[in-house]
């Protein structure tokens, strides 16, 4: 058989390590499909492009490799941007095939046409049309070097359908890799002797250019250093939970102790992560007379959010390497420690019969610290970043970007990654319905995840927002869904539906052993809109 184009765009993804993508079936990259049949790559078909993004995306952060997913032109490529916007936000290395008009229609506003660059250009690292078959190799590659370089984020590569099925002689392209910038030394030296001089000095980790020895790393400096350490918002998984350095997670619903110390701290050390709008509170902290340094991989980054008075290139786990400070701060690291397990302790008091506190407490019994836990955006997702004790790297995967509908894709997708391990799916009544078709994907590649919705008829955090901005006036925030469990079971999943604690602990077991993914539907009170907080007690505070 003649080598085609498609055949050479395949032929470079086994090249790149790629074993799996996920894919939307489009007539606009038919020859790509029918060249996928041939690979040794897994096709994931997902029922609707933002999913299969999503789950893409997922995989990324688990595997610390772009996640690759293909999509039609027009209406595919537009439905994808949801997933392809988390990769962005989440500094995740992604790559986005999209099928494209055949060359000689573009520019004529063609079937389903669409401009990538005009409609990627502010989320994509890289956004590139291959027009010339001999191209694509070398198009491939590059789009994973981008993913991959300084910070992490997607590459889109356009595909027109005419092309994709004419003969490319051009030579395969070996897997892309990009190595770490020169450390300087020199300022890596100044740390240290910033770092011994403080007395109450603060480490914040996040970021995604993580892997789980540079977390084991993290772990060790931690103790040697003699410092402690916060995660920013869905990045908790960098440390472990009960590690007696670990002070919290700095995101939505911050433990006040925790935020005074970021106020209080003397050094302020931001460790892989931007610290964004989430974690530095709508940007108030750091505070201005806070003395800060700022280590990321991306030169670009530094200095751009917030003003450091050291700056170092670096990624995270070369920067741990280098680093030779040494410190003791026993009282001031006990303390936070001790302040994060009063915070996360259960039970913890909660309005109605089903409640997510119990969930959370049974969910901590299982002791497994390998489990892991997805979620998209609501706010029963505070019960999760609170209570969860994350123990071990790869088990969080949940967006920085607070997208909804992102937990089920990225279950899946995590499911298939790691088959062994117990993966739960957290989602809201709203969040769920954003994505929930992705169960038939769940069936049809027997992925055993379990979901967990927490039902309060309302898109929870909207009306959050609405009872303080303007109490009583409840508009267009309200619910009405479906039996959830019943709609699993209409899928071929296992379904329950609660509305007593006393019942969870056994239903989780059950769907544990369903021989299908699990819906466990949770009627949850909708006075308890946070772990802190009801709707009435918003609605009446002045």
């Amino acid at each position: 058989m003649e080598r085609t184009a498609a055949h050479a765009l395949v032929e470079t993804l086994e090249n790149q390590g790629v074993d799996r993508v996920f894919c939307v079936p489009g007539e606009s990259y038919l020859d790509v499909l029918d060249a996928l049949r041939d690979s040794s790559i897994q096709t994931v078909v997902a029922r609707q492009e933002g999913g299969a993004a999503m789950m893409a995306e997922a995989d990324a952060k688990l595997t610390g490799r772009p996640g690759v997913v293909f999509v039609t032109r027009g209406p595919g490529a537009a439905n994808a941007s949801s997933g392809v916007h988390v990769a962005q936000q989440d500094s995740t290395p992604l790559v986005l095939f999209a099928g494209q008009v055949a060359r000689v229609a573009r520019g004529r506003d063609a079937f389903q046409e669409i401009d990538f660059a005009a409609f990627y250009g502010g989320m994509a690292k890289s956004v590139e049309e291959v027009a010339d078959p001999a191209r694509v190799p070398c198009a491939v590659a590059d789009a994973f070097r981008a993913a991959l370089s300084d910070r992490p984020g997607p590459a889109i590569v356009s595909l027109p359908e005419d092309m994709l099925g004419e003969p490319c002689a051009a030579p395969p392209v070996g897997r892309a890799a990009v190595g770490d910038e020169p450390l300087d030394e020199a300022l890596v030296r100044e740390f240290d002797a910033h770092l011994e001089n403080a007395k109450q000095p603060l480490v914040v980790v996040g970021g995604s250019l993580w892997r789980a020895p540079d977390t084991a790393r993290l772990a060790n400096y931690a103790e040697v250093a003699g410092v402690p350490v916060a995660c920013v918002f869905r990045r908790q998984q960098l440390f472990d939970h009960e590690h007696p350095h670990y002070a919290g997670d700095i995101g939505i619903g911050l433990n006040p102790a925790l935020r005074r110390a970021v106020e209080e701290t003397d050094l302020l050390v931001l460790l892989g992560t931007r610290f964004s709008e989430i974690p530095s509170q709508a940007y108030a902290l750091p505070l201005a007379r806070t003395p800060v340094v700022h280590v990321h991989p991306d030169s670009s980054e530094l200095q751009r959010v917030h003003r450091a008075e050291l700056a170092i290139q670096a990624r995270p786990g070369a920067f741990l390497a280098a680093s030779a400070a040494r410190g003791r701060r026993n009282v001031y690291v006990d303390a936070l420690h001790a302040s994060y397990l009063d915070w996360s302790r259960l039970p913890h008091p909660s309005l109605g019969g089903m409640t997510m506190g119990k969930v959370m407490a049974t969910l901590r019994d299982l002791g497994e610290p390998d489990m892991i836990v997805t979620n998209g955006a609501g706010n029963y997702s505070g019960w999760v970043h609170r209570f969860h004790r994350f123990r071990r790297f790869g088990t969080q995967v949940a967006p920085t970007s607070g997208s909804m509908g992102y937990g089920l894709p990225a279950a899946i997708a995590a499911k298939l990654r790691h088959p062994e391990r117990t993966v739960v799916c957290f989602a809201g009544d709203g969040c769920f319905q954003m994505t929930g078709q992705e169960l038939a994907t769940a069936v049809q590649y027997d992925v055993r995840v379990i979901v967990l919705v927490a039902d309060n008829g309302m898109y929870g955090t909207i009306r959050m927002h609405q009872e303080r901005a303007f109490p009583g006036r409840v508009h267009a925030t309200s619910l009405t869904n479906p039996d959830f469990a019943a709609l699993a079971r209409a899928y071929g999943a296992y379904g329950e539906r609660l509305e007593r604690d006393a019942d969870f602990p056994a239903a989780f077991t059950r769907a544990r052993e369903a021989r299908a993914p699990a819906v466990l539907h949770l009627l949850v009170d909708p006075e308890a809109i946070t772990p802190a907080e009801t709707l009435s007690s918003l609605r009446n505070t002045p």
